[in-house]
């Protein structure tokens, strides 16, 4: 069997706020913007009849890597708390960057917080050659993590 995972799509609370942050902090384009109403079949939330704004955003692939944002209309659905650490049930995105300093810059510049400051740091590859990358993570507005490397250097095994 072989499936591709095309998109992971987001509950926000505030998808301006959630559309700027995708967008310049991750450089993320807008592919489809619309309304929809629920049938209450498909998704596991909300239920029949519900209006959701869904937002799904690509970055360079037009198919694979999308991130969808989906936010409840009317009625408003009640949120829990911000999340301000990894735990279980929550996903970690890891994105390739090309520029993990500006990303950093552009998230403090919309008040979202920043778990660590771009840092080298250094991993051998399945290929066995060395890897040194300038990374950095943050979470969005509504406490999904993300961790940004951009490859600095690619030192090829010895032997």
């Amino acid at each position: 069997m072989n499936n591709i995972i095309k998109r992971t799509t987001l509950m926000v609370r505030d998808m301006d706020k959630s559309l700027a942050w995708y967008q310049n902090v991750l450089g993320m384009d807008v592919y489809y913007d619309k309304p929809f109403t629920l049938s209450g079949e498909g998704l596991a939330a909300g239920k029949a009849g519900d209006l959701i704004r869904l937002v799904i955003l690509k970055c360079e692939h037009p198919e694979i890597g999308m991130i969808g944002l989906m936010q409840w209309v009317d009625p408003v659905m009640e949120a829990p708390p911000v999340p301000t650490e990894v735990t279980f049930g929550l996903p970690t995105f890891v994105v390739g960057s090309d520029d993990s300093r500006e990303a950093v810059r552009q998230a403090e510049l919309l008040g979202t917080r920043v778990h660590s400051q771009p840092h080298e740091w250094s991993t051998e590859g399945a290929d066995g050659n060395m890897k040194h990358f300038i990374g950095c993570s943050l979470f969005d507005p509504d406490g999904h993590f993300f961790e940004l490397n951009q490859l600095e250097r690619i030192e090829p095994k010895a032997g």
